[in-house]
């Protein structure tokens, strides 16, 4: 499937295509990666952003060289790691193309499949998401990536067959309005699903990865479930205010039933080690409870504080941040 090439790459009018990509511990897929894009988008008048997650290797050096030898290569260079949604708003805040493409890094994600997502979107949806046949990740990622679309589906109102991919295509005007928001913990996932219902799904293969191993530890996946669960709704504090309710109706009727049996039957009510279990069971929802609370607060208060969602330390082959000014983004440092 080809795309239109009706843009050359020197015209200088807005690129067709914008991708987008975070980059951590990549030094050795970069070129590859670039590689791949130009085979798979040449001669569409596109652009390359790769987002350089303050990898701890030379990966930004990588990114340096690529962009020299390619204008269509560009780089965003972070001050320190904030994640991989976060990467993703540096780099949707510095794309300009008609649509942008996010996908990872290792190349899993195929750019041959981008034409594919592109004649989809091109039905009328706003947002085309990949899904896989299989998912050659770790247990950890897909139990994360399968609780994540759960939770989608009751806070977010997420058709139940729609996968959440990382590796998606949506319009200017989508793109547009993710990056007006502030809020120190994005989602992008999340933010889509807010802005708009008109979404499209194909289904491509996920490759294994190029090199090294994946970085999604059991913290990270917790972290998105928090940015998901915490940031979108209220629906955790309803579910605790739920669980305390039921607990102390519980606890009402079983005291009257040994209240009963007491003065009816005379019997006398033992049971030390059932009375410390339920003691432990309501003294742990109820610092549960102090601990969702307390999440809730903590975001509040760096929201308040105006916590940047990125600094950027650096950029080659692009000018500053479209759209939003840089400190309203926290951009540039």
């Amino acid at each position: 499937m080809s795309l239109p090439s009706n843009r050359s790459p020197g015209s200088g009018e807005r690129p067709l295509l914008s991708v987008v990509v975070p980059v951590y511990r990549s030094e050795r897929i970069v070129s590859r990666l670039c590689e791949a894009v130009r085979a798979a988008l040449s001669p569409l008048h596109y652009e390359l952003i790769l987002v350089n997650d303050c990898s701890p290797d030379r990966s930004w050096q990588s990114i340096e060289q690529e962009a020299r030898t390619d204008h269509r290569v560009k780089g965003v260079n972070l001050r320190r790691n904030v994640g991989q949604d976060r990467a993703i708003m540096a780099g949707l805040a510095h794309a300009t193309g008609d649509f942008t493409v996010v996908m990872d890094d290792d190349l899993q994600h195929d750019p041959h499949d981008i034409p594919r997502l592109y004649s989809e979107i091109q039905k009328g949806f706003d947002v085309c998401y990949a899904r896989f046949h299989i998912k050659r990740q770790t247990p950890i990622k897909n139990l994360g990536s399968w609780a994540a679309g759960k939770v989608g589906e009751a806070v977010l109102d997420k058709p139940p067959h729609i996968y959440m991919s990382p590796f998606k295509v949506m319009r200017r005007e989508i793109v547009d309005a993710i990056v007006r928001y502030r809020g120190p913990f994005p989602y992008v996932d999340g933010l889509l699903f807010q802005i708009t219902s008109s979404i499209g799904q194909i289904t491509v293969e996920h490759h294994d990865r190029a090199e090294g191993r994946s970085t999604h530890t059991f913290w990270k996946q917790l972290q998105v479930f928090l940015n998901l669960s915490t940031n979108f709704s209220v629906l955790p504090l309803r579910l605790m205010t739920a669980a305390g309710v039921t607990c102390s109706a519980s606890a009402f009727v079983l005291g009257l039933y040994f209240l009963a049996e007491r003065l009816l039957e005379g019997i006398e009510v033992y049971g030390w080690t059932a009375l410390m279990l339920v003691n432990l069971f309501f003294g742990g929802t109820v610092l549960i409870s102090l601990g969702l609370v307390g999440e809730y607060l903590g975001r509040v208060l760096m929201n308040v504080n105006q916590v940047p969602q990125f600094v950027v330390r650096g950029t080659v082959n692009l000018e500053a941040p479209t759209g939003v000014s840089a400190a309203e983004r926290g951009g540039h440092g």
